[in-house]
């Protein structure tokens, strides 16, 4: 009876020692969660390292050199609201969620679209905009083409950025057709023009402005776009604080319709071209 109640009395010893101490411990430890959180990091580094890849309108670079598009105003933005600099580490899309993981840079700030997989990797915002797919094609290669059904046969050819959503619903509304996949989409788009791919499928507006910008070699078969998807900015696991901030700062600059008038701009308009 004396061995059982010393077995009894044991954890509860240990449970009274483990409460007794857990005030002092959670505060140490939420101050050590801050302390490490990227927004803290950021501020005593007094840069804010930005990974992206190019993509038009997205991200792209000007007749001087310097990175422009709508990725680019959100990341110069945020860190004007932080009070620090912006460097911009320009990546390949096919490994920028790795890049990120390993430090390489602070935030992801580039147009990503909230898909599960991603989220497993990493942590996203709420969305700051929305996205849809959509299509170019080649005029004599897809001539009479006007569904996406046209499109879903063998003998058709699909071009596409690896790693992007582009991907997945290319595969997902024209699983019979052959996918060509490319790091840059500018080689995607090179490919449609010369004639060795019959689409492009690509995020909106890149799709519309090659149409616009090639009319005697391409055309919108489809004009609706199709697999809207959120568009968040992407962190490390981990960082509560990080979420936080990113979150409510995404509130302040869609309420004074700050983000809607840069997307209008860079979405909606040509008046940006002449810059590239």
């Amino acid at each position: 009876m004396r061995e059982l109640k010393r077995w009894i009395m044991l954890p509860l010893a240990l449970s009274f020692l483990v409460l007794a101490a857990g005030p002092s411990s959670a505060a140490k430890l939420q101050q050590q969660l801050a302390e490490e959180s990227m927004i803290e990091q950021v501020l005593k580094r007094g840069v804010l390292k930005v990974g992206f890849s190019t993509f038009v309108p997205w991200a792209m670079t000007d007749k001087s050199g310097q990175y422009i598009g709508f990725e680019i105003d959100v990341a110069r933005r945020l860190a004007q609201d932080m009070g620090v600099k912006v460097e911009f580490v320009p990546t390949k899309w096919s490994g920028i969620i790795p890049a990120l993981l390993t430090g390489k840079f602070d935030i992801i700030i580039g147009g990503m679209s909230i898909k599960t997989d991603r989220n497993l990797k990493v942590n996203f915002t709420d969305p700051y905009y929305h996205t849809g797919m959509s299509m170019v094609a080649h005029q004599e290669l897809a001539k009479g083409f006007s569904r996406i059904e046209d499109f879903n046969k063998p003998e058709v050819v699909i071009a596409v950025r690896i790693g992007t959503t582009a991907v997945a619903a290319a595969k997902k509304h024209m699983p019979n057709a052959q996918l060509r996949q490319f790091d840059e989409e500018s080689q995607a788009v090179q490919e449609l023009l010369n004639g060795r791919a019959h689409a492009l499928v690509s995020e909106e507006p890149l799709p519309a402005f090659q149409a616009l910008k090639n009319p005697d070699k391409l055309f919108l078969p489809v004009k609706e776009a199709f697999d809207t998807s959120p568009i968040g900015l992407a962190v490390r696991k981990g960082d509560v604080d990080t979420l936080n901030f990113l979150n409510n700062w995404i509130r302040m600059i869609q309420e004074e319709g700050w983000i809607q008038e840069r997307k209008r701009y860079w979405f909606e308009t040509q008046d940006w071209e002449s810059l590239i």
